[in-house]
Formats: structure tokens, sequence, C-alpha cells
């Protein structure tokens, strides 16, 4: 007799019916939260140190967490080459979807170190991530990117830039 298989962590279509059966399950009280849009719960912002490094970071919002080992990071164009980045380490946590995770709350920032890169070049960093509220609602994967210039040598770090930058409203 065989006996079933059983993981620790769920697979990507267990992790995805499981959200699924978390939003259903929350129906009432998700409906009274008001959740952020993924953008906004995980502001994804970078910029060029130098022509050799770009600095990522996440600004997580109160009430939001993301998980460490759901971070990618990936550039463009493919003449410049990405090293594995070290990220920070996170606060465990014990999930009830994903087990003993980490994760980051309020800001993570993580030193992307490039190589091939051209003083002056345009540079397309992309950030791939997954993160959750406390409520009790995970968020699909989400992807961000933002085009960061590689600064002359010698030169300052260019400016932070924001993935999605907040609109200048006319009206309060």
């Amino acid at each position: 007799m065989q006996k079933p298989c059983r993981s620790d962590r769920l697979s990507l279509p267990g992790a995805v019916l499981a959200t699924v059966l978390l939003f259903t399950a929350m129906g009432a009280a998700a409906a009274d939260v008001k959740l952020l849009p993924p953008e906004q719960a995980f502001r994804f912002a970078a910029r060029a140190l130098d022509s050799g490094t770009v600095e990522a970071r996440f600004a997580v919002a109160d009430g939001y967490y993301l998980y460490r080992d759901k971070l990618r990071f990936a550039v463009e164009p493919q003449a410049v080459v990405l090293a594995a980045p070290a990220l920070p380490p996170g606060k465990v946590k014990e999930d009830a979807f994903f087990g003993r995770v980490e994760t980051f709350r309020d800001q993570v920032v993580v030193r992307l170190a490039l190589a091939g890169g051209q003083p002056g070049q345009a540079v397309t960093v992309r950030a791939d991530s997954q993160g959750c509220a406390d409520v009790g609602v995970c968020y699909p994967p989400n992807t961000q990117q933002v085009v960061v210039t590689l600064p002359a040598t010698g030169s300052p770090p260019g400016p932070l830039l924001d993935a999605h930058p907040q609109k200048k409203s006319w009206f309060k």
C-alpha cells in the first residue's frame, strides 16, 4: 500500500488555491478592510549608485509584509549582467500557507551588483515580489520595474525613481 506524498510547502497551484480559498473565507471580513493595490502596499524604487551598482528598495506599507524568498531581480539590456543579490535577513514568521518563512516589513534595501554597465547607459531594473496583508489576504506575485541611468565615474548617485510615482492631483 502506497502512502500519500506530503510536502511541507505548497506547490504553486496549491498556493494559488489556498489564496483563493483565503479570499473566499475572508469574504465579509475582507469586505470591511480597504486593501491597498500591490504597487502601493509594496512600493518599488531604485537608483544607480555608480556604473556597477544599483540600489533597489521596497517601502512596505504598515500592516503588510513581503516574502524574502519571493524577491527576484533582473536587468536589461542583456549586455548588463546582474550578480546574485545578497538579500538582508528577514524576520522569521510562521505562515499559515508557506510554513516557516522570512519576511520584510517597513523597508528593505538591496544592492545589485552589475557587470558590463557603461556610464550614461539606461538600465531597466525589474523586481518580482509577493507579499501579504496582516488581515490574512495574500497578493499574487507582482512585477514592478524602473529605468535608471548609470552615472558617470565620479558623479553622485542618481535619483531614487519610484516604479509608480504618485500622480499630482488638482483636488485634494
